[in-house]
This record gives structure tokens, C-alpha cells and sequence, in this order.
């Protein structure tokens, strides 16, 4: 394991974020650019500088300090929680956040961070604002159905609602052709190689490359399928507790959600992923059950493609 001369646990927020280090020292620097650069005069080349994924608060800092050439991990806010919880701490500040975060680096193995290019950055913003709108898309669709459930829907309403779907549907339908457009550009071939897995379509392999940076973030396909939440859950303890295992659901929901869809045209073109699901609804087992464990093989196939780089085979033994 690498050792770092110091480490820096960071608590950021909008406007401001706070630092502890491996010595106990508290700083607060404002959430800009003047204070990246007051933050960087306390580091060195060989410290580490600890901070939890936060959506958009933690991506600015992280990329600059990278840029800088620091030592950058980005963890799960989940495991930090977890650490906390376990040490059964009763206070709650920015200040020991901090102090945690710093203490969860110092005892656990964490990854470096590597910068997203511009091309993957622009991606994930493009799934972020998708996303806003398909959310918006099933309401103005719901909405319209329960205004047509009055039977004399007022005609103003009525168009209003229209336009705004038309309209949403457009802004989806641009922010798709350009997300297809840099994937193309940069991704082609292992797109390609994707899309040749039966059961696999467009849409979810585009998902995959962007949502886990090209495979490149995973050393195996377990790392990935814990990744993504559809790995077994064991709930045995003793002789008296015998709990029904279960996903854990504690992954990527979007990607699960997809492999999950992509799962129904994978059990009927799908070779190996075919025989999983005969095999376990043979043996009695749920459908819902069998459709988990053929999306769990169908990321497994796109994880060994991926690095292979060659195309589908179903004739290969895995």
C-alpha cells in the first residue's frame, strides 16, 4: 500500500469547503478558484487529498487539483456514512466530515482519481439534463391523461400541455443525436463491439461506455456487476436466520434499470444468457430472479468484450 506523507479529508459544499488533515490541522477555503490555489499551498506532491463524489460541488476541485498534478481520490459518499456510523460519532459539522474523511483515507486502500477529458465530461452532463427531461416527459404525459379523464378537458390546458411535450421531446431528441455523435467520434469501436452482443441495444451501450468511462475504472467483471447493484446479497446467520438473498441495489440504478430491459430480448437471442434464465425458472425460481441473473451475465459479456476487444461469440466458454 502507498504511503502518503499526509492526507487531507475535504468537506465541500456550494460556496465553501473544509479541510483536515492527517495532523489534525482545520482550513477553510472558498469554493473557487482563489481558493484551489490558497488550498494547493498546502500541499506537496506527495500528499493525498481525500473528498466525497457530491454531484456537480466536488468535479471542479478535483479536476483542478489533478490538473496540478495532486494526488486526488473521489470516494462514495455511502462508504464515508458507513465508516462514520461505525465509529458511532454524535456530532455532525462541515469540520468532522472533514476529520472522517480524512480518517477514511487514512485507513482504507482508496483509488487516485484520473480526470474526465471533454468529451467525457460533456457526455455525463448530456445524461444529467436527459434524464431532467424524461422526468418531465412522463409527467406532461401523465398530466395530459388525467386532464383527458375529465371528459371536457379545457382546450387551453390542453394545448399548453401539448406544446410543452413537443417541446421536451425535441430538447431530448437533440441532446441524443449529440450524445451519439461523440461516442462515435471517440468510442466507435468498442460501440461496435458492444452492439454485437445479442439483446444488447444502442442506447444501453451508449450508456455503458459513458457511465463507467470506457470500462477502463474496473479491474474485473465482479467490480463492475457490485458497480452496477446486481450482485447477491446472502442473509444467513446462525441457525434461525435464513433470509431470501437478494440484489443489493446498491449500485448505478440507471445502468441496472437498462440491463434489466435489455434482459427481455437477451433471453430469446442470447445464447448463454437463454440457458441461465431456462436453467432457473426450471428449478422453480422467479422470473424477476432469472431476468437479474441474465442482466448480471449480460455485463459480464460487455465487461470481457470490451477488453478483449474482439467481437461476440457464442460459441465461446466463459
Amino acid at each position: 500500500m502507498y504511503k502518503y506523507s499526509e492526507i487531507f479529508g475535504v468537506d465541500i459544499s456550494k460556496d465553501v469547503f473544509d479541510v483536515v488533515n492527517s495532523k489534525g490541522d482545520y482550513y477553510q477555503f472558498s469554493n473557487d478558484l482563489k481558493g484551489f490555489k490558497a488550498f494547493t499551498k498546502k500541499l506537496t506532491k506527495e500528499t493525498l487529498v481525500v473528498m466525497e463524489a457530491t454531484g456537480y460541488y466536488h468535479y471542479c476541485l478535483a479536476q483542478y487539483l489533478y490538473e496540478q498534478g495532486y494526488l486526488v481520490s473521489v470516494v462514495n459518499p455511502l462508504s464515508v456514512k458507513r465508516f462514520i456510523q461505525m465509529k458511532l460519532s454524535k456530532i455532525k459539522t462541515d469540520k468532522s466530515d472533514a476529520k472522517a474523511i480524512c480518517e477514511y483515507g487514512s485507513f482504507n486502500e482508496v483509488p487516485l482519481y484520473t480526470a474526465k477529458d471533454e468529451s467525457q465530461a460533456e457526455c455525463l452532463q448530456l445524461i444529467r439534463l436527459m434524464d431532467i427531461y424524461l422526468k418531465q416527459r412522463t409527467m406532461m404525459k401523465n398530466k395530459i391523461h388525467g386532464e383527458e379523464a375529465l371528459g371536457i378537458p379545457s382546450k387551453a390546458v390542453y394545448r399548453s400541455l401539448n406544446r410543452s411535450l413537443k417541446s421536451i421531446k425535441k430538447e431530448i431528441g437533440l441532446l441524443e443525436d449529440r450524445l451519439n455523435s461523440l461516442v462515435k467520434d471517440h468510442q466507435q469501436k468498442q460501440l461496435t463491439l458492444l452492439k454485437s452482443i445479442p439483446g444488447m441495444g444502442v442506447k444501453t451501450a451508449l450508456m455503458l461506455i459513458i457511465m463507467i468511462d470506457g470500462f477502463n475504472r474496473f479491474e474485473n467483471s465482479k467490480q463492475l456487476c457490485s458497480y452496477a447493484g446486481i450482485t447477491p446479497t446472502i442473509r444467513h446467520s446462525g441457525s434461525s436466520v435464513r433470509g431470501r438473498s437478494r440484489i443489493s441495489k446498491m449500485g448505478n440504478q440507471k445502468m441496472r434499470n437498462l440491463l434489466f430491459l435489455c434482459g427481455f430480448s437477451a433471453c430469446k437471442y442470447n445464447k448463454g444468457c437463454k440457458a441461465i434464465y431456462e436453467r432457473i425458472v426450471s428449478k422453480g425460481k422467479s422470473k424477476k430472479l432469472a431476468l437479474i441473473a441474465v442482466s448480471n451475465k449480460l455485463l459480464k459479456q460487455a465487461f470481457a468484450i470490451a477488453k478483449s476487444g474482439l467481437p461476440y461469440d457464442e460459441n465461446f466458454v466463459s
